[in-house]
């Protein structure tokens, strides 16, 4: 036994070594005094789990079949299983490689935990995803298949009943045609609900091997997410047209016009990337010199926020209830107006391209789908401020309760609640309240990590993915003309950070870690708001001449 684990003596923590032990980490199975609990959990690349030493789970040996009065304490690396000390020394895994089963068990909990997070939050969503998108286009058949009967119907009354037999068998087509394309997709639906009953089920066995914290279990897990990765195949089918022809008589059935072939193809579902693929984007080392590629000019008296449908089309809001749609010509592609007849608060562009905003008014979130407004949000004693769309296509709103007391960053899937963001770990307020502090923008990283620009605390406040407080950054020395008070927040594709410097009008580009890189001048006058498109040009409004400049930094 240690030394420091006999009864006569204080365990002590396993870090320092010098000060008694509180807490344990059951991922990395060590235990620790307090200060060395806060170092461990400051480092965010592992989920660490730090509980009260009393509070910690005993970890379950598996016993040996072949030595029964032998626990496997040891991994055998060559074979992947869990072996006693009798067989590594004596038996049939003598002379193998083998290590430490408890780090072999911190390694294949993290790589479990992974597994669990990738299926919930990016593979699964996909399946989701394609079977309602199967469902929505199950859903139009009658409408466009009805239209197809429709154009049969008008040809008929041209040819009264002398064509009537050939409009009959048109219609057979029509039906025969529709059955095939349905009897398609009820296939689809019936693959793509297989996976996902699979996935489910795997889901649910990888957290019941987490809830056991069984080292044979975990040690013997195989991951099957590269399996999921590639999607099922895709439906595609092309819709049969109809093709009249003017009227003879003598050739109504070749006149009356025919069918295109149904086309139903099959074709090999995308492979998602990994997780570590996604994370790793091509590098794009930032330009010495930013330079404007285009002027949009808004046509608002006041500019208050821009927000990227593609690289050529960004939605636009002002000082009105209006909100407008507009390529870098200028030129208005379209206009929708709220629902309440006020300006909105913010406004986002989903993964879908679809819009929404916030509506204060009315303390509500909406979502505009071709055109159709449809309130998706309706907070009781909070008003909406800021909105962004997330990788995992939930919603994240900034809000402060209505008496501007406390404020908070929540995650909605849908209309539900999934995740409220309010304190750090010492239970303090993470972001600033009382008057004045409407002013939050907020923005996800690539790692996932939730950034928010927050006026009133000259700060930009940044957490991860589970709300844990990472780093503030409050500006850069060389900010001496006017006070740091960052506006608009947005990340690109390197995972930097670019946030408005209202007063000083200029743009801060920090890195992931909070680490000041540049500014981008440009010439800008008070950027109020900002936002990134695919191929990472930024698009900054400015608040005084209502006009949205593109710049490209990359």
């Amino acid at each position: 036994m240690h030394p420091r684990r006999s009864a006569q003596e204080v365990l002590l923590c396993d870090l320092c070594e010098t000060v008694p032990l509180q807490s344990h980490c059951e991922l990395c199975n060590i235990n620790l005094c307090v200060n060395c609990a806060v170092k461990h959990l400051s480092d965010s690349s592992k989920r660490h789990k730090v509980v009260p030493f009393l509070h910690r789970k005993s970890t379950n040996y598996h016993k040996c079949p072949d030595h029964a009065d032998k626990h496997c304490e040891i991994y055998c690396e060559k074979c992947g299983v869990p072996v006693c000390s009798t067989c590594a020394l004596f038996g049939k895994h003598k002379g193998h490689d083998v290590s430490d089963i408890l780090e072999k068990f911190s390694a294949k909990t993290e790589s479990l935990q992974k597994d669990l997070e990738e299926l919930e939050t990016r593979i699964y969503p996909r399946y989701k995803e394609m079977a309602s998108n199967v469902e929505t286009e199950k859903a139009e058949l009658e409408t466009k298949y009805g239209r197809l009967t429709t154009d049969a119907d008008e040809q008929g009354e041209i040819l009264h009943r002398e064509i009537t037999a050939i409009v009959n068998r048109q219609k057979s087509a029509i039906a025969e045609m529709k059955t095939k394309h349905l009897d398609a997709l009820n296939k689809n639906t019936e693959e793509i609900t297989q996976k996902m009953a699979e996935l489910k089920q795997i889901m649910s066995d990888l957290k019941s091997i987490l809830k056991l914290n069984d080292v044979s279990l975990t040690s013997t897990y195989k991951s099957r997410n590269s399996q999921f990765r590639t999607l099922p195949p895709k439906v595609r089918v092309t819709l049969p047209s109809l093709s009249p022809q003017k009227i003879n008589k003598d050739q109504l059935n070749e006149m009356f016009g025919s069918l295109s072939p149904l086309s139903i193809n099959t074709e090999h579902g995308d492979t998602m990337k990994s997780a570590e693929a996604v994370s790793s984007p091509p590098v794009k080392p930032l330009l010495d010199e930013p330079r404007v590629t285009a002027t949009i000019d808004t046509g608002y008296n006041r500019l208050y926020s821009v927000s990227c449908l593609s690289e050529d089309q960004v939605w636009t809001y002002g000082n009105n209830e209006t909100m407008k749609l507009l390529n870098p010509q200028s030129k208005l592609l379209t206009s929708i107006q709220t629902k309440s007849g006020n300006a909105p608060e913010d406004i986002a562009v989903t993964r879908d391209g679809d819009l929404v905003y916030t509506d204060i008014s009315n303390n509500t979130v909406n979502l505009i789908k071709n055109k159709q407004i449809q309130t998706v949000i309706t907070l009781q004693g909070w008003r909406p401020l800021t909105v962004c769309c997330t990788a995992g296509n939930d919603l994240l709103v900034t809000m402060i309760s209505d008496d501007r007391k406390p404020s908070k960053v929540v995650r909605y899937s849908g209309s539900t609640e999934k995740q409220s963001i309010q304190f750090d770990d010492q239970g303090r307020p993470l972001y600033s309240s009382g008057p004045y502090s409407d002013n939050k923008y907020l923005s996800e990283n690539k790692n996932l990590d939730i950034c928010v620009a927050d006026w009133l605390a000259s700060a930009v406040v940044v957490v991860n993915q589970s709300g844990k407080l990472r780093f503030r950054y409050t500006g850069h020395p060389s900010n001496t003309e006017q006070s740091f008070k960052p506006a608009g927040i947005t990340t690109d594709s390197q995972s930097h950070i670019l946030t408005a410097d209202y007063n000083n009008h200029r743009i801060h580009i920090l890195d992931q870690d909070g680490q000041f890189l540049r500014y981008i001048h440009c010439d800008l006058d008070r950027p109020l708001d900002l936002c990134v498109d695919i191929r990472d040009n930024l698009f900054v409004a400015e608040w005084l001449t209502a006009k949205v400049k593109k710049i490209q930094y990359l």
